[in-house]
């Protein structure tokens, strides 16, 4: 059994977490667990949770954060988590605002009924729930690119080069990303309370909850360290992008050129060079040294050793480019990404029978649940509204399909009921592993609409798209009701953060988007590689055109890729200790699909980060993250402000 906290008192003198509080023994049956949770642990009714100011600073936290996943997503295919740095962002903020409401000098300034009010909300104590509920919307904000931003959406215009306006690609992201939120509602009971699967990104949130509403010393020192590599982040990227006539000059190059050719080719042209980027530097920290070591030797192999030789063999055009070099090895990157995904998906069998055997369970209503006496029917989310909502927004997302990728009513019905079930095994796998198999779930989708409509690209991608994106936010919402769960917060409200969220998320993110792409020509470029789309894309492409379509050599690089991906899926599988020193198959595709200098540039990040753990291990372990979301952000909005500046005008 999971153990879950003793937390009963308002008072924050009084407030004791204890993750040790376990049900006495004999209490196994389903409504024994609930009620003692219920009795034990929660404390919705005490304590403040989705107040006025925890959803909207979640939301403009997490609209933020959306946009710096948005950038970072179509640079590297990644995207940072939300819920820490979202947390700790808003206790520092709270902290902060709460220190100048309580200083006098502010009420004798500022005075009125309306201005005294708000006052006496900030000199309120930020509470525990107050936060975890806020971290609920920053999160279904901050994820809202993984709703097809990054990866379907931008493949639909590399290949068929439609692209959505605003108001379409709104409504699209936002009703997969509420379906995904109302999907998660029958999975809530089973795998949170009764299972009670670890999840333990919510258990590390919950965590970090506890220790700053019980110290925040540290948690201000991590806010403050967050901010200032932003700032620092944020500088070089105006130095690089800001061409202002003012700073002729003064601007730092983007790249940093290495002299010298190999067999004829420079370096420059075959993206062997550095980048002026604190952003990739600070991903590779996070990413960490296995999965950057191993973007090293996918790139020192394709760019190094393989591009020179096929140019100098006429396979490639002479010159290279990146997008001349990427056009071949985008191949046997999208290969390798393919074959160990599905494969160490399909691996994970006993995830796969446990989800479907405990449908019938997640389904099936409960006698207590039904009963006036339970105590959990009035805050949990009831079954009534799961499926309204599915046949509300079901029929919705059909409509869109329909009318948006002229996808056939029978397939958009079949790609939302597939995505209800892909969901629960995405689910799953994230509450056993801590791992969300989002892309193993689009190209799964993808294979299968491929052999229904051959042909068809936009219904292998946006169908690809769908299940991605529903299946992340359900994933997104049963991780922060753990949280929520382990300290005791009432997960209705925690629903309805969700929901202002993605309207946060899709506010933010959709202009954005048509800014940072207003064509087909922004994709695919050493700007944006946009890695996850290049991988769509080419599933696409082969399911539509078959292999025939490709240059020989390339189908050889896509069976020896593809033999790579296996061969490693499988030693991670069967030999689990030796994983650690075993390349990443992920790791290796990404590296086929981005610039030299990209990986470059994060394996150093990632060095830095594990030499700094050799000099300082309690060091790294507090400030290697926040100071690397912080130079992420920074440089990440700087860039879209810079994008912005350059649309209207502004810079030359």
């Amino acid at each position: 059994m999971q153990s879950i906290p003793d937390v009963k008192s308002e008072s924050k003198k009084d407030f004791e977490f204890n993750f040790n509080h376990r049900l006495p023994a004999g209490s196994d049956e389903p409504e024994a667990i609930e009620r003692f949770w219920y009795e034990n642990v929660y404390q919705g009714d005490r304590v403040k949770q989705l107040t006025i100011r925890s959803g909207l600073i979640g939301m403009l936290i997490g609209g933020i954060m959306s946009l710096s996943n948005l950038y970072v997503g179509l640079k590297t295919g990644w995207g940072m988590g939300v819920t820490i740095t979202a947390c700790v962002l808003a206790f520092a903020i709270f902290k902060a605002l709460q220190f100048v409401a309580r200083a006098r000098i502010f009420e004798l300034v500022l005075r009125g009924p309306v201005l005294g009010r708000i006052l006496a909300g900030l000199r309120d104590e930020f509470t525990v729930l107050e936060n975890n509920a806020m971290q609920s919307a920053a999160s279904a904000a901050g994820y809202m690119a993984s709703a097809g931003l990054i990866s379907s959406v931008p493949a639909l215009m590399m290949l068929t080069g439609q692209r959505l306006s605003a108001l379409q690609l709104g409504m699209w992201v936002g009703s997969l990303s509420f379906l995904g939120v109302v999907f998660a509602i029958p999975m809530k009971r089973n795998m949170v309370n009764i299972e009670q699967l670890r999840f333990p990104s919510g258990i590390a949130t919950a965590t970090t909850l506890k220790n700053m509403h019980l110290a925040g010393g540290d948690s201000i020192k991590q806010a403050q360290a967050l901010g200032l590599a932003g700032v620092a982040g944020a500088i070089l990227a105006w130095l690089r992008d800001g061409t202002v006539t003012w700073m002729k000059g003064f601007n730092i190059p983007p790249e940093i050129d290495f002299p010298g050719k190999i067999l004829g080719t420079p370096l420059t042209s075959l993206t062997i060079q550095g980048e002026s980027s604190l952003l990739l530097l600070g991903g590779g920290a996070i990413m960490g040294m296995r999965i950057t070591l191993s973007m090293m030797v996918g790139a020192i192999a394709y760019f190094v050793l393989g591009a020179p030789w096929l140019i100098a063999h006429g396979i490639l055009p002479a010159g290279g480019g990146y997008r001349n070099l990427v056009q071949w090895s985008m191949w046997p990157g999208a290969s390798i990404m393919l074959t160990s995904g599905l494969l160490i998906f399909f691996l994970q069998w006993r995830t796969l029978v446990r989800a479907f055997s405990g449908l019938a369970q997640m389904l099936k209503p409960r006698a207590t649940a039904m009963a006036s006496d339970d105590p959990l029917s009035r805050i949990e989310v009831p079954g009534s509204w799961f499926v309204l909502a599915f046949v509300l927004l079901g029929a919705l997302c059909v409509w869109l399909e329909k009318s948006y990728f002229q996808i056939p009513v029978w397939m958009g019905l079949l790609s939302i009921v597939l995505a209800f079930f892909l969901s629960i095994v995405a689910s799953r796998a994230t509450g056993e592993t801590d791992i969300t198999p989002i892309s193993a779930m689009g190209q799964l989708t993808q294979l299968s609409f491929g052999a229904l409509s051959p042909g068809h690209v936009s219904t292998n991608l946006m169908t690809a798209g769908a299940t991605a994106g529903i299946s992340s936010h359900t994933a997104d919402l049963l991780t922060d009701l753990k949280s929520g769960y382990l300290l005791g917060a009432n997960p209705r409200q925690q629903f309805w953060a969700q929901f202002l969220g993605i309207v946060a998320g899709a506010f933010f993110c959709v202009p954005v988007f048509n800014l940072l792409v207003p064509s087909v020509s922004a994709i695919g470029t050493e700007r944006f590689p946009a890695p996850s789309a290049q991988v769509y894309a080419g599933v696409a492409k082969l399911l539509s055109h078959g292999f025939e379509a490709l240059p020989p050599s390339a189908i050889t690089a896509m069976i020896v890729a593809g033999s790579v991906g296996i061969g490693l899926a499988l030693a991670e599988a069967y030999f689990p200790r030796a994983a650690r020193w075993l390349p990443s198959p992920i790791g290796l595709g990404i590296a086929l699909v981005v610039p030299f200098s990209n990986s470059l540039m994060m394996f150093l990040g990632a060095l830095a980060a594990w030499v700094f753990s050799r000099i300082n291990a309690r060091a790294s372990e507090r400030y290697v993250i926040p100071v690397a979301s912080g130079v992420i952000a920074g440089e990440s909005l700087m860039g879209i402000v810079t994008a912005i500046l350059a649309a209207t005008g502004n810079l030359h």
